[in-house]
This record gives structure tokens, C-alpha cells and sequence, in this order.
């Protein structure tokens, strides 16, 4: 908290009265010191981010790999993201992001390894840049790790691009997306090895209600097809669709100081390909067409 001087308090509440032509000597001053340090704004910072945990009841990946559907799967995020640039041209923004996820199963299928229950962990690194204020293209390194020895090590690079449609279509915005995600070789194999490729066009249109509530309720319904070359789905171009109910809920009594928490839950469905279904029960034992998944999570931006 600010901390005056009594003439400054004085010369306030004098002026407030209309008396302020009555203050002592070198009071103008303090008083305009004082006023400055009440109005001026904190500075915006040039790092953002966001941190929570997750819980679901299986795990499947990106791209609907059934990895993990034993007990309850704990998922710990970190992400952070530095403003690099960001002005009024058609370029409107830079960011370099950062980013660690891990996958903590409470059943495993290693119990003599040494982080048996740390089934994965990932981290990423990339860029973001934003045109036009609504078009988004982040281009991101990716390596998936199993510190519990599940699989080996998998690298990938990933381009996605994003459209806000907010102001085209307000409520009734879609929030379309593109992903494009391109293997990379793993250590060992030829520089030029033919790796797989993995498209996932999606939208995600939500809604508010109790918009001026100290608890509004967002419902998003998120929508996307997962489809691929012949390498990545053993040789079939259709790998999985998915649909699925999330609500987020922000936790107001939380200070502002402490960031801006909130309350997740939700349900996705998802049908994949027969070969899926396959590699599913041969992997996991729960080779099914359709898989249906639950959980929800806490978190926070800042």
C-alpha cells in the first residue's frame, strides 16, 4: 500500500473542502508526487502462462491412441508464453511458448520399473504468430518421453492454424482449427525416412451463461476428425471422429492476485477405425469402437 505524508493528507482534504489555496509551502509538489503515484498503471507483463492438473479415467493421445485405461490418470501441465513482439499492423503479435505435460497413471503394466507410475511426459517449444487479430499459426516442436519405459521416444513437429470468429459470428462462433502434425525420424533411422502424417481439422463452439454472475458457466462442445497418411493408421486415411461437453466454471472467491482459477469438467466420445480397435486391444486390452471418456481438472492463467 502507498504510504503518504501527513501534508499531503491534509492538502487533499483541505482541497476537497475547495481550500487548497490555503497549504503550506512545497505541499503543490508533494500533492502532484502523491497523485501521480494513485493513477499510474501497472505495467503489462511480457510473460503469461497457465498450470493445473487434469484427471480422466483413461488416456487416449492426440491422436486417439488408447495408451492408459487402468485406474485413474492424473495429467500435471505447465505452459508459459513470452511476448515478443506485438502491434497494429497485419502482424499483431509474436510469442515464443514453452510447454510440460505428463501422464501419471495410478495402475501401470511395469511395476518393476523404477517411475513405474509416470507412464509419460512431454515437452514442446514454438512460436505463435497472430494476423489480423483473429488468425492464429503456431509452429511447435514436440517429443513424447515414457519415464516408465511404456514406448520409445517419438518427436513430431506440429502446425496449427486457428480462426476467432467471434466477431464474424458472435454466440454463434465455431472456433475452426487446423492441425498438421509431421513425424520426425527417430535416432537410428535414415535422416530421409518416410514418417507419418497426421491432419485434424475441428471446432469448438461455446457459450456462456451467467455472463454477469460472479460464476458464469462456459459449455464449449469440441468437434474434431483425426485422419492421416498411410503410415501413421497402418495404411487407412480415417483414424478416429470425436465430440465431447466441457464446462469450465471460474473459482471468483480466489484473489486476483493469485491469478485466475478455474474448475473444468466434461465427457468426449470417440469412434476410431478398425485398425485402431486393433492396436487398441493388442496394446491395452480395450480394443473398443467406441471409447468414452470422463474427467475434469483445476487450473490457472496468469
Amino acid at each position: 500500500m502507498t504510504k503518504y505524508s501527513i501534508a499531503a493528507v491534509c492538502a487533499l482534504v483541505l482541497g476537497s473542502f475547495g481550500f487548497a489555496s490555503t497549504s503550506f509551502a512545497g505541499d503543490d509538489e508533494t500533492v502532484s508526487k502523491e497523485t501521480k503515484a494513485i493513477q499510474e498503471t501497472v505495467k503489462e507483463t511480457c510473460i503469461t502462462g497457465d498450470l493445473g492438473v487434469s484427471f480422466a479415467d483413461k488416456y487416449l493421445n492426440g491422436r486417439a491412441l488408447v495408451l492408459n485405461s487402468h485406474g485413474v490418470s492424473a495429467q500435471p501441465y505447465l505452459d508459459l508464453y513470452f511476448k515478443l513482439y506485438e502491434g497494429t499492423g497485419f502482424i499483431n503479435k509474436i510469442t515464443f511458448n514453452l510447454g510440460l505435460w505428463s501422464d501419471i497413471a495410478s495402475q501401470t503394466e511395469r511395476p518393476n520399473a523404477t517411475v513405474r507410475n509416470w507412464y509419460e511426459f512431454d515437452y514442446t517449444a514454438g512460436f505463435t504468430v497472430t494476423m489480423e487479430k483473429n488468425f492464429s499459426a503456431t509452429l511447435s516442436y514436440f517429443e513424447f518421453d515414457s519415464p516408465a519405459g511404456e514406448f520409445n521416444t517419438a518427436r513430431s513437429m506440429n502446425l496449427n492454424l486457428a480462426y476467432n470468429d467471434s466477431d464474424a459470428l458472435g454466440p454463434f462462433a465455431l472456433h475452426p482449427h487446423v492441425t498438421i502434425l509431421a513425424e520426425l525420424p527417430a535416432p537410428g533411422e535414415a535422416a530421409l525416412a518416410p514418417g507419418g502424417w497426421y491432419f485434424e481439422p475441428g471446432i469448438a463452439p461455446s457459450y456462456t451463461f451467467a455472463k454477469g454472475s460472479a460464476y458464469p458457466v462456459t459449455l464449449s462442445v469440441p468437434v474434431k476428425v483425426g485422419l492421416a497418411n498411410e503410415r501413421l493408421y497402418d495404411g487407412e486415411a480415417f483414424g478416429y471422429v470425436s465430440a465431447g461437453a466441457q464446462i469450465a466454471v471460474p473459482l471468483a472467491f480466489v484473489p486476483s492476485c493469485y491469478g485466475t482459477w478455474l474448475l473444468t469438467g466434461g465427457y468426449t466420445w470417440y469412434y476410431v477405425d478398425r485398425n485402431l480397435q486393433k492396436f487398441e486391444d493388442s496394446y491395452v486390452g480395450d480394443g473398443r469402437r467406441n471409447q468414452n471418456v470422463f474427467g475434469g481438472g483445476i487450473g490457472l492463467t496468469f
